[in-house]
């Protein structure tokens, strides 16, 4: 098979891009700096296996795609004017597709479980070392120990305010040290401290910056909401919803198993005080009575220790052994 000019490379992600559009209803748009092409090669398969669909190419290829896609069709400038009326329907979501082809941006088409494709993309992470000049996405802290370096290159140390001591004849740092701030530009002599520790301090993955689906968009942080999060949120939003019910006297059905409850404590506590009578207050009499009288066994056990504490011990006669001479002998 011959291989194909740019051309009709080019005429097929047009096709493939506005087919993609038109048959999947649900978007992400997803940020792939520094994501290498082996990790985009592995994950556009695993992807194809769900029925997602992963499509890279240039921002202004694709929003050129899109404004042909939302064109009315008209006779004077469309030589298939016939094809595209009969085709035609009004898609505004394509608009936001379009506002979000910004920088190194990829599109994820998918009719499928969101939460599917975050799990293969979060699966593939690569360790990468810090390059000069790069923004640091997260803080980047050495921690204190032994580094394996000799005593002559204690200047890489001395430039960024590291403690450090000799131990052994290798240098050792003191105390942990924060290197980089997170979206800060790294430096000449952080990213060489870091390349001799052999310290590899960023990861990168694709990262979903938000998804359409339903013809609105979404953050991506609803993704990381689970079943559990929804449950404890709903558990926690019912019973506020039942004390809101129980003060204000607007009765909801979670309320009112607490008003019955607190409708028959004040039915027998009046029953009671009136010595009037009733099934259900018969069965809490009985119950009350069958139960051990644990209050009075309880009060008596510190009046018995009282009254054994308070009872004198006898006397018992002691011998002086004739102390002052008392004794028949001195007679």
């Amino acid at each position: 098979m011959p291989k194909r000019t740019k051309k009709q490379a080019k005429a097929a992600r047009w096709s493939e891009f506005q087919e993609a559009c038109i048959s999947f209803s649900k978007c992400l748009f997803v940020e792939v700096d520094n994501v290498t092409s082996k990790q985009i090669s592995v994950m556009r398969k695993q992807l194809r296996d769900i029925g997602a669909k992963m499509i890279m190419g240039k921002n202004t290829h694709m929003k050129a795609a899109i404004s042909d896609l939302t064109a009315e069709p008209d006779a004077k400038i469309h030589e298939d004017y016939e094809e595209r009326k009969k085709n035609y329907q009004p898609r505004p979501y394509l608009n936001i597709i379009a506002a979000q082809l910004r920088g190194n941006t990829g599109l994820i088409f998918t009719n499928g479980d969101l939460s599917e494709i975050k799990a293969i993309l979060d699966t593939h992470v690569r360790a990468a070392p810090a390059k000069v000049g790069s923004l640091a996405p997260k803080d980047v802290i050495v921690p204190p120990g032994p580094t394996g370096m000799d005593p002559k290159q204690t200047g890489f140390f001395q430039a960024l305010n590291i403690a450090t001591k000799i131990v052994k004849a290798q240098i050792e740092i003191v105390n942990p040290v924060t290197v980089i701030m997170s979206g800060d530009k790294v430096g000449p002599s952080q990213a060489a401290l870091l390349d001799k520790l052999r310290i590899l301090p960023f990861e990168y993955k694709m990262v979903v910056r938000a998804f359409l689906e339903g013809g609105k968009l979404v953050d991506a942080k609803v993704l990381s909401i689970t079943a559990e999060d929804i449950l404890e949120s709903f558990s926690a939003n019912a019973s506020n919803l039942t004390k809101l019910s129980l003060g204000s006297g607007y009765i909801v059905s979670s309320a009112a198993p607490h008003l019955i409850i607190n409708a028959f404590k004040n039915l027998a506590g009046a029953a009671i005080a009136s010595d009037y009578d009733f099934p259900a207050l018969a069965a809490l009499k009985s119950a009350a009575a069958a139960a051990p009288s644990a209050g009075g066994a309880a009060a008596g056990a510190p009046a018995a220790e009282a009254a054994k504490e308070a009872e004198p011990e006898p006397e018992e006669d002691v011998d002086m052994g004739d102390l002052f001479g008392g004794g028949d002998d001195d007679y």
